[in-house]
């Protein structure tokens, strides 16, 4: 049987992962702060789906609590998929936000994830397959559009997911980038802000079906909202491009006057 091991489990996106890897026959372990909530999600998955279900219930920015989770990501049975959907926002810009919320911030959504793939890969490697999901966000790509660190953090997990694409794509790891639009989830609320004046909102469940479909396919990016990959692959082709003038020695023409 394959194991998937979700962070944030107990509502929206991880949630909904939950629901979907059940069904196709995943035995998971959940992990988010809300007991009562991973337990419900636990017995009704066992019900529906005969899936065997581990419950750790861990606040991931506390490092004896991370270590709880990195030491099951070592563990047996094996982990055979992660997906790193833990995550939070900060309402704000940077000038005045508080320190420890920015730390907090920080550790959550950035450092987190890469302790836990840390943890997961070498096993991974070890076996010759495994998979890991990040979930970054479209502002990760259009940081004038929120102010403060968030996008700055959501940045760091895509360009991880692509750093380690080149490290282990091809020793049997496959790594996905999902990077959500406006959805329908709690981080609104947490955050004191009003979903309801946010534009253009998808639902979770539309959010993770085509998530999904992108790792069967297995796309690196992810992008549920946009309509057409080629939209990416242009994307990717103008860094190329503007990559072709960094092995220049000499400062370009123009910094020379």
């Amino acid at each position: 049987m394959t194991t998937a091991l979700i962070t944030g489990a107990s509502s929206g996106i991880g949630n909904v992962y939950a629901r979907r890897l059940a069904a196709r026959g995943y035995d998971l372990v959940l992990v988010a702060r809300a007991t009562d909530r991973l337990n419900s999600l636990a017995d009704d998955l066992r019900e529906t789906h005969g899936v065997k279900i581990e419950v750790i219930t861990a606040d991931l920015t506390d490092a004896n609590q991370m270590q709880t989770v990195g030491q099951r990501l070592r563990a047996e049975p094996p982990i055979d998929l992660l997906i790193n959907n833990a995550g939070a926002g900060l309402a704000g810009g940077l000038a005045h936000a508080d320190p420890q919320a920015l730390e907090h911030l920080l550790r959550l959504n950035s450092l987190v994830p890469t302790l836990l793939t840390a943890a997961v890969l070498p096993g991974m490697i070890e076996r010759g397959h495994g998979s890991i999901i990040n979930v970054a966000s479209v502002l990760a790509l259009l940081p004038e559009y929120s102010p403060g660190i968030y996008a700055a953090t959501k940045s760091y997990v895509l360009t991880m997911t692509q750093s380690l694409h080149a490290e282990v794509g091809a020793r049997g790891v496959y790594v996905q980038a999902v990077l959500p639009a406006a959805t329908r989830t709690e981080i609104y609320d947490r955050m004191g802000g009003d979903i309801s004046k946010v534009p253009d909102v998808m639902e979770v469940d539309d959010l993770v079906d085509a998530a999904l479909i992108g790792f069967d396919r297995r796309e690196l990016v992810t992008i549920p909202p946009v309509p057409h990959h080629g939209d990416w692959e242009a994307f990717e082709q103008a860094r190329m491009v503007l990559a072709h003038g960094f092995s220049n020695a000499q400062p370009a023409e123009r910094y020379r006057k």
